[in-house]
C-alpha cells in the first residue's frame, strides 16, 4: 500500500498551505523581480514513481528571462553592499526554516525525482548543514574579496537540486552574491521552489525561472551583466554551454559528466569490495560520481565475478513509499525509477545492442524483481545489468549511461589498465582496488580524474573538501570548500583560480 499521507495531492496541498506566495491550487509560479509571478506556460508533469500527473514548469519565453536577469542585476547591486553579518544572519534564519520544512521537502523529492526516502533526506541534509558550515566559515573565506560585478545563473541537472543547486546558491547569497536558478526541466520543481521561497522570505536575492534552454540561455548564459554561470549537467549541453560563453569573459563554472572507473589490479579483499559495488547502485547510478565501469586484471577475473553477482543480486528497487502497514517506514531501497520512462527506453535499446555485437551479459535483472503496488505503472524502472566487454560502437564503452548498467572490461597489464581507465577523456572520479599501497598510488597518479581513491570510493564531497574534473568532465573553475567562495567572488588583480580552462590548468594540490 502507498503510505498513508504521502500522496502526491498530500504533498502538494501542503506547499500550497506553507508558501502560498509561490504555490496557487493550479500552477506552480516563477520568481523574478522580487515576487512571485503567475506567468509562463505550465507544461505537463509526471512523476517517474508510478505515472501519476504532478506539477509542470512554467516555462518563461526569451523576453521574460532577460527582463528576470536583468530585475537580478538590480537586485545583485543593492545586495553586494549588505554587511556579511546581516548576509549571515539571513541565510541562517531560511537554514532554519529549511529545516523545519524538511520532510516537505524530502516528499518532494521522492515524488519528482524518484529518490528513495533515505536518500533523499540525506540530499535535503547535505544542503543545510553544507550551507551552516559556510556561515561559520566565511569570514576567513572572502577576507580580501568582493562579490562579483553580476549575479551569478545556475543551470544544473535534476538530480540534486537541494545539495548541489540550492546548496551552491546560498553559499553564493552568503558571498554578496544575487542568484538566478533554472529549474530543471525533468524534475525538482517544487522542491526548488518551495526551498527558494523559504529563502526569499528572508530577504535573499533569489530569482527561479523555468523554461526550455533554448528560450533560456540567451538570458541565463549570454546576458552581458551576469558575474558568473554555473552549471552542472551533461557533456553534450555543457558544449553547447561553453560554446555560448565563447568570448563573453564571463566567470564559468561547468561540470560535466565524465566515465568513472573503477580499476581492479592484484587485489584479494573481495568481501569489502562486494559491499562497494552493492553501495555503488546508489540511486540507480544517477550521479555525476557513479561508477559504471569496472577495469578487471584479468587473472582475478574469476574472484571478481564471485563477489561482484552476489552483490548486484541483492540491490533493492521499487516504489519508494510502497509499504506492508501504514505505520511502517518509507522502505530501505537503493533506488527507485530512473527519471523517466524514456530514459529506460534508450539504456534498454543501447544494452540489447551491446549484445548484439558481442557484448557478454553478465547480469540482466528483472523489473518483476522490484518492490512495488499492485498494478502500478513501472515504465521507468530497470533493473540492474552488467556487460562483459561491451563493443567499441556501442555508448556503453566511452559515455556515462546514468542508470543501473556496468560494463567490465579485462586487461593483462598496467598499461592496459590506466588505458581502459582513462577512456573517458578525463572523469571526475576514479577508484583503484589494490593490495599494494604503493603500486596503487603509483597507477593512481596516471589516472585522469579529478579524485582517485585507493580500495574506497571518492564522491563529490562536503564542506571543505574540493570538487572538480579533468579533461573534458569540466571547464571553468574548481569548487568546494574554499574554492567555491573563490570561484564566485572577486580577489587580487591576475588572481589564477584553480581550475580547467582554456588557456590553463591549475589543480588545487592533493585532491
Amino acid at each position: 500500500m502507498l503510505k498513508p499521507g504521502t500522496a502526491w495531492s498530500d504533498a502538494y496541498e501542503q506547499c500550497v498551505l506553507r508558501a502560498p506566495e509561490a504555490f496557487h491550487d493550479d500552477r506552480v509560479l516563477n520568481r523574478w523581480d522580487g515576487r512571485w509571478q503567475r506567468d509562463g506556460r505550465p507544461a505537463p508533469g509526471v512523476t517517474p514513481v508510478d505515472g501519476t500527473a504532478v506539477a509542470g514548469p512554467p516555462r518563461l519565453d526569451r523576453g521574460t528571462a532577460f527582463r528576470a536577469v536583468r530585475a537580478s542585476v538590480d537586485e545583485h547591486r543593492l545586495w553586494r553592499h549588505v554587511p556579511l553579518a546581516e548576509r549571515k544572519a539571513r541565510v541562517t534564519a531560511a537554514l532554519d526554516a529549511l529545516r523545519a520544512h524538511r520532510d516537505l521537502l524530502v516528499l518532494l523529492l521522492v515524488w519528482e525525482i524518484g529518490k528513495p526516502w533515505k536518500l533523499a533526506a540525506a540530499d535535503v541534509d547535505r544542503c543545510v548543514e553544507g550551507a551552516h558550515w559556510y556561515v561559520g566559515e566565511i569570514d576567513r573565506m572572502i577576507a580580501g574579496r568582493a562579490p562579483l560585478a553580476g549575479p551569478v545563473s545556475n543551470i544544473a541537472s535534476w538530480n540534486y537540486p537541494m545539495s548541489v543547486l540550492m546548496h551552491a546558491m546560498l553559499v553564493q547569497v552568503l558571498a554578496g552574491n544575487a542568484v538566478i536558478a533554472k529549474t530543471p526541466t525533468d524534475g525538482g520543481l517544487s522542491c526548488l521552489t518551495l526551498a527558494c521561497a523559504l529563502a526569499a522570505r528572508e530577504g535573499l536575492p533569489v530569482t527561479l525561472v523555468s523554461g526550455s534552454g533554448a528560450e533560456l540561455s540567451p538570458a541565463l548564459v549570454r546576458g552581458r551583466d551576469l558575474g558568473c554561470v554555473s552549471f552542472v549537467g551533461g557533456r553534450d549541453a555543457g558544449g553547447q554551454v561553453a560554446a555560448s560563453l565563447a568570448g563573453l569573459g564571463h566567470r564559468h563554472i561547468l561540470e560535466q559528466e565524465g566515465l568513472n572507473c573503477w580499476g581492479v589490479w592484484e587485489y584479494g579483499d573481495w568481501e569489502k569490495l562486494a559491499g562497494q559495488i552493492r553501495k555503488s547502485f546508489d540511486y540507480a547510478k544517477q550521479r555525476c560520481t557513479a561508477y559504471p565501469r569496472f577495469v578487471v586484471q584479468r587473472s582475478l577475473f574469476h574472484d571478481f565475478l564471485a563477489a561482484y553477482l552476489p552483490a548486484v543480486r541483492s540491490v533493492r528497487f521499487g516504489h519508494p513509499l510502497a509499504v506492508e502497514a501504514p505505520d511502517d517506514p518509507p522502505p530501505d531501497l537503493d533506488f527507485g525509477p530512473l527519471i523517466a520512462g524514456a530514459k529506460v527506453k534508450e539504456l534498454a535499446d543501447q544494452v540489447d545492442e551491446a549484445i548484439a555485437k558481442g557484448g557478454i551479459p553478465l547480469h540482466v535483472g528483472s523489473v518483476t524483481e522490484g518492490r512495488f503496488l499492485p498494478g502500478q505503472d513501472t515504465s521507468a524502472y530497470l533493473a540492474p545489468v552488467a556487460i562483459l566487454t561491451p563493443p567499441p560502437s556501442s555508448p556503453l564503452f566511452h559515455a556515462e549511461p546514468f542508470g543501473p548498467v556496468d560494463t567490465v572490461v579485462l586487461v593483462d597489464t598496467e598499461a592496459e589498465l590506466l588505458a581502459a581507465m582513462n577512456a573517458g577523456n578525463g572523469a571526475l572520479v576514479a577508484t583503484i582496488s589494490c593490495d599494494e599501497e604503493e603500486t596503487a598510488r603509483r597507477l593512481a597518479e596516471q589516472v585522469r580524474a579529478f579524485k582517485v581513491g585507493v580500495n574506497a570510493p571518492r564522491s563529490r564531497g562536503d564542506r571543505e573538501e574540493l570538487f572538480g574534473g579533468l579533461g573534458a568532465s569540466w571547464r571553468g573553475a574548481f569548487v568546494g570548500g574554499e574554492l567555491l567562495v573563490r570561484a564566485v567572488t572577486r580577489g587580487p588583480e591576475g588572481e589564477r583560480l584553480p581550475g580547467n580552462f582554456p588557456d590553463y590548468t591549475l589543480l588545487p594540490g592533493p585532491a
